[in-house]
Parts: C-alpha cells; sequence; structure tokens
C-alpha cells in the first residue's frame, strides 16, 4: 500500500499562519495536521503502508525532515516531490508517479476525518464522501441502486448531489489511475481550468471500475482559523480516551485545566483557567489569564488576559485584552 499526499498549496486562506510554516504542519491538538492524517488513514487500512509520497512546494529541509519522520512513524519510507505549478488535483496526485503502481491512497493534507470501520480492500476504489448542505464547493457523487457511484460533479452549479467528497481516495489500480492522469495532461483535458482527479476517476468507471463510497462520522476542514479552532476541539473530544493529552513535564502552578486540553512539556501554567478545547505548545507561558477553545503554539507568552476562539503562532507575546485573535508567528499584541 502506497499513500500520495498532496500538500503543495500556498494556504492563502491560514495567514498569517502560513507566511512561516506550511499549513499541513500547523499543530492540531499538539501534532501537525499532516500527521494526524497519516495516524488516521494507517488506523484504518488493513494493511501496512510501505511508501508515503509528499507532494510539496519547496519547504525546505527542516520541513521535509519532519515529514520524513512522519512517514517512519507509521513504518513507512517517506519521499518528497515537488509540484512546482498548482495545475489541479489531477497533476499534484501524477508529481508521485512511480508511487501510482498497486493500492494506493490519496489524501489530500488540509482535512482530518473522524471513522470507525476498516478499508475494504476488495473493492476496485473508495471515495470518502460526507453529506453537505451545501454541495456547489465541492465534488460531489451520484449512487446507483446498489449504492456504487455512478457520476461525479466537480463543483456543481446545479444540485445533483449532497454526498461531498473529502479529499480522500482508496484505487486499488494505481496504474490504471496514473494512464487515465495521463490521458487528461497529453490532451489538455481539463474542468474549471484545472487537471481533475475526479475525471480521471470518473474516466476508469465508465470503463469498468466500481466505485464504493466510504461514510465518515465526522469530516474535519482546516482551511480557515475558525474552522481550523473547531477542529482543534473536536479532535481534542475525539482523542482524550486514547492520548495522553497534558504532558508530565508541564508546569501548572495555582491553575485550572479543564478538560480536554493538549499542554506540551515545558509549557508554563500559572495563576489561571485553561480550557475546554485549549491546545498549548511546548514552552508557552500562560500567566494570570483565561484561555478557551484555543491554539497556542510554541515559545508564545500570553499574561492577563481572557482569550477565545483564538489561534497564536510561535514566539509570540500577548497581553491585557479580551479577544479573540488570530496572530502569527512573531508577533506582538499589548492591549
Amino acid at each position: 500500500m502506497n499513500i500520495i499526499i498532496p500538500m503543495a498549496g500556498m494556504g492563502k486562506r491560514m495567514r498569517p499562519h502560513t507566511l512561516t510554516i506550511p499549513k499541513p504542519l500547523i499543530p492540531i491538538a499538539g501534532k501537525p495536521i499532516v500527521q494526524r492524517l497519516v495516524e488516521d488513514i494507517a488506523r484504518v487500512c488493513p494493511e501496512s503502508i510501505n511508501n508515503i509520497v509528499f507532494v510539496a512546494g519547496h519547504f525546505g529541509e527542516e520541513v521535509e525532515q519532519r515529514l520524513l519522520e512522519t512517514a517512519a512513524q507509521v513504518g513507512a519510507t517517506g519521499h518528497i516531490r515537488y509540484q512546482e505549478e498548482a495545475l489541479g488535483t489531477a497533476h499534484a496526485v501524477y508529481c508521485g508517479q512511480e508511487f501510482l503502481d498497486g493500492p494506493t491512497v490519496i489524501a489530500f493534507a488540509d482535512t482530518l476525518f473522524a471513522a470507525d470501520f476498516k478499508m475494504d480492500l476488495q473493492q476496485d476504489g473508495i471515495i470518502w464522501v460526507k453529506e453537505v448542505e451545501d454541495p456547489s464547493a465541492f465534488g460531489v457523487v451520484t449512487l446507483d441502486d446498489q449504492g456504487y457511484i455512478n457520476g461525479m460533479v466537480e463543483k456543481p452549479n446545479t444540485f445533483v448531489s449532497n454526498l461531498a467528497i473529502i479529499g480522500i481516495y482508496f484505487v486499488k489500480n494505481g496504474r490504471g489511475l496514473k494512464t487515465q492522469i495521463e490521458f487528461l495532461l497529453n490532451n489538455d483535458l481539463k474542468t474549471k481550468g484545472e487537471y481533475q482527479l475526479t475525471d480521471a476517476l470518473e474516466n476508469m468507471r465508465t470503463q469498468g471500475a466500481r466505485w464504493a463510497t466510504g461514510a465518515v462520522t465526522e469530516w474535519l476542514d482546516c482551511g480557515n482559523k475558525n474552522a481550523t479552532v473547531y477542529t482543534n476541539q473536536r479532535m481534542l473530544e475525539l482523542i482524550q480516551q486514547r492520548e495522553t493529552l497534558v504532558s508530565p513535564l508541564a508546569h501548572i502552578i495555582d491553575s485550572v485545566i479543564i478538560p480536554p486540553c493538549y499542554i506540551a512539556a515545558g509549557a508554563k501554567i500559572e495563576h489561571s483557567v485553561v480550557g475546554p478545547h485549549v491546545s498549548i505548545g511546548a514552552h508557552s507561558h500562560i500567566n494570570r489569564s483565561v484561555l478557551k477553545n484555543s491554539i497556542v503554539q510554541a515559545h508564545s507568552q500570553i499574561s492577563q488576559l481572557l482569550l477565545s476562539n483564538s489561534m497564536i503562532g510561535n514566539h509570540t507575546q500577548l497581553s491585557g485584552k479580551a479577544g479573540n485573535y488570530s496572530l502569527g508567528d512573531y508577533s506582538t499584541h499589548e492591549g
């Protein structure tokens, strides 16, 4: 089993946080988004993962090393491939073309999910979906009488289905998918100006492949600040029974922690109330403050503040006025 994870996007809707770090490395409940995605896939995959290919921009050696370590943590070999130009989802997947051979999972790195089943590897393919109220911003699928996919439409202008594709796919015949993507690229076949993965999958379906759907119990988006704060909240609730969230190496002095919260090693919390749904990174210092429903990354200082529904970057200093903040790395804000 191979996994291809496209993650070369600029993350513009997550600025200022993505000015200094790629969006897939932003922490959710103490772990980068992409690490949680890999762990979630490994949890539902019934066989070992051989290779994980991260299709990235030129994020630098330190980021690439962290991605390779993420693959190693689930027993896989990590690889970095580059998408030099954003030409669509099919093109992004094709950047890892040498690993499109045999059973392959494709997972786009701005989505987390919860599921309570194992992949059925006997299927030709599985496309994970979730019912949504407004499907116009997503690719959607329609189903036949047996529950198999009989059509895919990318961001429909008129309603055809509310089963949105969440960005996670299993394909049994990776080489067949590679052939169909090459057909799109060689013939310059675009939808809405880009080479779409759904077009390649639809071509495979019309040639006989049967696509099943995988229903997730929860689809968690990390597309902007508010969505990411909510995803942190839900992830803390989902993992609190299986992960140690408050490090024994955190320093908690005359403070109240209302679970679920993630508090990293080296964090210091004094004379404060923290929680619920707060994540605090390593060596951050919270003093005489009340925090709820927020993400504070590493080496930041917050004092005399009522903070809620906020994302605070690394090495940031914030004090003095209640509010809802989105501050990137190395910021200073005094109320």
